[in-house]
């Protein structure tokens, strides 16, 4: 059965609130460390259970009926009682996502996830799994994804400090880093580190908010 943290019992069912980096400057170090693009988009957890997919987002809203492509997508695994944790994007024809499309709401139709996490499968709680045997469970899972709704978010293997300075230069809105052997947890986690591109528009329009 799964569990929900204290600051979730209030959502809806089904709901698994989710990780939350915590912000750092610069990326951690050393070989427990994998490494992420972060996409911006929005955050969802997509759920299958009895050939029904639901799309919640962060913060527990149902989108459901936002983003035919994800929810086809996972319809059409053969596998059930599963819960995956990613972010939802629009991209443009170099890859880079584009939250102004996303967030217009006028590309709904081509949105697609790139999905990070596995939290359940066949109805198994896997959170308590560390992060390479989740992964592992995730792209054998993918494998079998007809069309364009889901890809997997890959990791990668090396220094931090020269991922993140090649993402930013593709212009990326940063990087995730996160350490192999750790379970999930929900809410705010060490055990994820974020470190945002300065110059992605992301973080500028946040700023801009900021500052009106």
């Amino acid at each position: 059965m799964l569990w929900r943290s204290s600051a979730s019992k209030r959502q809806p069912p089904g709901f698994i609130e989710p990780c939350i980096p915590t912000r750092a400057e610069k990326p951690p170090v050393g070989p427990d460390w994998i490494h992420e693009i972060k996409h911006d988009g929005y955050r969802l957890i997509v759920r299958k259970k009895d050939d029904r997919v639901r799309l919640f987002t962060r913060r527990g809203y149902d989108w459901s009926d936002r983003f035919p492509l994800i929810r086809n997508a996972v319809a059409g695994l053969r596998q059930n009682g599963l819960v995956l944790d990613g972010e939802a994007v629009c991209c443009d024809p170099d890859g880079t996502a584009n939250f102004e499309k996303l967030h217009s709401q006028a590309h709904n139709d081509r949105a697609f996830l790139y999905a990070f996490d596995l939290l359940e499968l066949g109805g198994v709680d896997l959170r308590p799994q560390p992060l390479e045997e989740r992964r592992g469970r995730l792209q054998h899972l993918l494998r079998r994804v007809t069309g364009a709704g889901v890809q997997l978010n890959e990791h990668i293997e090396g220094d931090g400090a020269t991922i993140f300075k090649h993402a930013c230069k593709l212009g990326f809105e940063g990087i995730v880093s996160k350490h192999r052997a750790y379970p999930y947890r929900s809410g705010p986690s060490k055990s994820w580190i974020k470190v945002k591109n300065p110059k992605a528009p992301g973080v500028l329009r946040f700023k801009e908010e900021r500052d009106e």
